[in-house]
């Protein structure tokens, strides 16, 4: 299994992704929050991977986050929903989205992606309610330990923030700097943007 490619970003679109790595270019087919991470082409990237090999068909998958990645594997877990399916069920949304939808049963959202049924995004809200990180769902995901994100809402209601407030600030962080990964470096940039 490819675990991540690092190497210099030779094309992006929307889509895919061609990274050159040892002389070689692995192309990867990515979701929407993936391309909005994406640094210049030219310049030198780390997609986390997921690969997928089928009777018919082997296809490389890239990721910004850990987060991603994990969600796409629970996504094509469920039977019927195929990695072209949860691609763009992460194109569609944020995993916090994605996660609040299937923990809150909201099947109408998910089948409002394009390529989702009824049928089948009642499946995943059924299959996938209690593997989906109910923290996530509150839209604090992003790939980052659950620990450190509620340590770092737990640290700023001590500082006198109420719950809301704590959450939106951390997600923030998260969503702008997705490379933090201690709760000091949260606390530390939530508190630098008030």
């Amino acid at each position: 299994m490819i675990a991540y490619i690092r190497g210099t970003l030779a094309l992006k679109t929307p889509t895919r992704v061609i990274v050159e790595a040892a002389g070689v270019g692995y192309e990867a087919l990515i979701p929407l929050s993936t391309y909005d991470r994406l640094p210049r082409e030219g310049e030198e990237v780390k997609l986390l991977t997921f690969h997928c090999v089928r009777e018919d068909d082997e296809s490389l998958f890239g990721f910004a986050s850990d987060g991603e990645r994990e969600m796409f594997a629970k996504l094509t877990g469920v039977s019927g929903v195929g990695p072209k399916i949860a691609i763009a069920m992460l194109s569609g949304g944020s995993i916090g989205e994605l996660s609040s939808a299937i923990v809150g049963g909201d099947a109408k959202r998910l089948s409002a992606i394009k390529g989702v049924g009824r049928k089948t995004a009642e499946k995943i809200c059924v299959e996938l309610r209690d593997k989906v990180d109910a923290f996530a769902a509150s839209g604090l995901a992003g790939g980052k330990p659950d620990p450190v994100l509620r340590d770092a809402v737990a640290a700023l209601r001590a500082l006198g923030f109420n719950e809301e407030t704590s959450a939106k600030m951390v997600a923030d962080v998260v969503g702008r700097n997705p490379d933090v990964d201690t709760v000091e470096q949260v606390i530390k940039l939530a508190l630098a943007g008030r």
